[in-house]
């Protein structure tokens, strides 16, 4: 009679229900940092995600306390050249690549993407469209200020 060694098997199985599930999306500007460390901080510690911010200068820039595999990601719309963007522009622009690049896989073993959408009302009518229409995440996933009455929520 033979034994089957199954102990790699249960160490993966472990490691597999150790990861996350859920890869948080948040985005926000000046306007919503009440609202975004309200966010943050209701988060688990072992939450995982990104965080994107967008501030008018890089002046604004300042300590956010987000869980330890949270990247926070700063977005100045002052341009190293001089030149101001738009507000709501590096905001939309830096969540809809970064969306192009993490959501590319439709496969059952990747992460559930939820989105906290805070900054201005345009942008985030925006991020909302590429996110549902491009990448199919739920409209049930996307989190958004009740003032700006989107549809999808």
């Amino acid at each position: 009679m033979s034994t089957v060694d199954t102990s790699a098997g249960t160490r993966a199985a472990r490691r597999a229900s150790r990861r996350p599930q859920v890869h948080h999306l948040i985005a926000a500007d000046e306007n919503s940092f009440a609202e975004l460390e309200v966010a943050l901080a209701t988060l688990p510690l072992c939450a995982v995600g990104r965080v994107f911010i967008e501030v008018p200068e890089a002046a604004d820039i300042r300590t956010v306390t987000a869980p330890p595999r949270m990247t926070v990601t700063w977005l100045p719309r002052l341009r190293r050249s001089g030149a101001r963007r738009a507000t709501g522009e590096a905001l939309t622009c830096a969540v809809t690549a970064w969306a192009d690049e993490m959501l590319c896989d439709d496969s059952e073993s990747a992460l559930r993407t939820e989105a906290t959408l805070l900054g201005g009302y345009v942008g985030t009518a925006d991020i909302v469209e590429h996110l549902t229409e491009r990448h199919g995440v739920s409209p049930a996933l996307i989190h958004a200020p009740a003032r700006y009455g989107l549809p999808v929520f």
